[in-house]
């Protein structure tokens, strides 16, 4: 009796654990399939604009004017408002959630941790639309006067928000990176007479440095797919930048300003979806990049 009430009880963990791995199977498919539709959507809607402007123009064109007669379709100013505001924004984030991380990880008390690791996780769910109005309201008006400009949102506004919004990303999964190296790898350290600082640059950084990169890369890839702060912080104007405080209108913001303005299916239109074209590759980029630099600063243990 024992014995069928066993193997009864054994053939339904068996079913539940087939029921479960098939729900996921169709999950994941799902998630990729609807991923894969949208893709095709984006390629369907964005290419035909390469039938009026080449892609060599649309790329390194240096006017972005789609009213005019004829139109200007050159998004060159765009991407590098994109880079630009990107790459400041990732000067200023990565050192400083590193810090955090470092510290959260390794030198902070455990209350400290316990208090701190989750205001930090509580950050990152702000609205980005609140990040930009307070950038809009505190930060615009303070650039303006204490440094003597004609507007306060620009490049370098744009870039301060951003790294705000990138810093919680990078601090919390960079700190799970460093919080998962094995003790026993710091103990042999400390045993071969190595201090804290050295133990952390030479042991504990090394082996989390996959996790590091990739909090880094996710991080920036968030900061260069952001739309709502930069549409209200950067200035919207589609020209170079010469200074760090010349207003600038990176791509997400022109596909922000522009979509309800541009008739449908028109060449206005088609560029807009190329425009998330280049978004797309872009962030694909990042991640190819994310995926490289974990495997290959993976620390075995062994």
């Amino acid at each position: 009796m024992l014995k069928k009430t066993l193997q009864s009880a054994l053939n339904i963990h068996n079913v539940s654990d087939r029921m479960v791995k098939y729900i996921f199977a169709v999950v994941g498919f799902l998630s990729v399939l609807f991923l894969f539709l949208i893709m095709i959507f984006l390629f369907k809607e964005g290419l035909p604009i390469f039938k009026v402007v080449s892609i060599k123009d649309f790329l390194f064109g240096t006017s972005w004017y789609p009213t005019s007669e004829p139109p200007k379709f050159g998004t060159l100013p765009l991407i590098v408002a994109s880079l630009s505001v990107t790459f400041i924004g990732a000067i200023v984030a990565v050192p400083f959630s590193l810090g955090v991380a470092i510290y959260l990880s390794e030198l902070a008390p455990s209350f400290v941790r316990e208090i701190v690791k989750p205001a930090i996780e509580l950050i990152a769910s702000i609205p980005s639309v609140i990040i930009g109005f307070f950038g809009m309201v505190v930060v615009a008006p303070f650039l303006q006067d204490h440094f003597d400009i004609d507007t306060g949102l620009n490049l370098f506004n744009a870039s301060i928000m951003l790294a705000f919004m990138a810093i919680p990303t990078i601090a919390s999964i960079s700190e799970d990176a460093l919080s998962s190296v094995p003790v026993s790898l710091k103990e042999a350290s400390y045993a071969l007479g190595a201090n804290r600082w050295q133990t952390i640059v030479h042991i504990t950084m090394p082996a989390a440095l996959s996790g590091i990169w990739t909090a880094i890369i996710l991080g920036i890839a968030r900061v260069l797919g952001e739309t709502m702060v930069v549409l209200m912080v950067a200035g919207g104007a589609t020209t170079f930048p010469t200074s760090l405080f010349d207003p600038v209108r990176p791509l997400t913001a022109n596909i922000a300003a522009e979509m309800a303005e541009a008739s449908y299916r028109s060449d206005h239109y088609f560029a807009l979806f190329a425009i998330g074209i280049i978004l797309f590759m872009l962030t694909m980029l990042f991640n190819v990049i994310a995926n490289y630099l974990s495997m290959k600063y993976k620390f075995k243990y062994h």
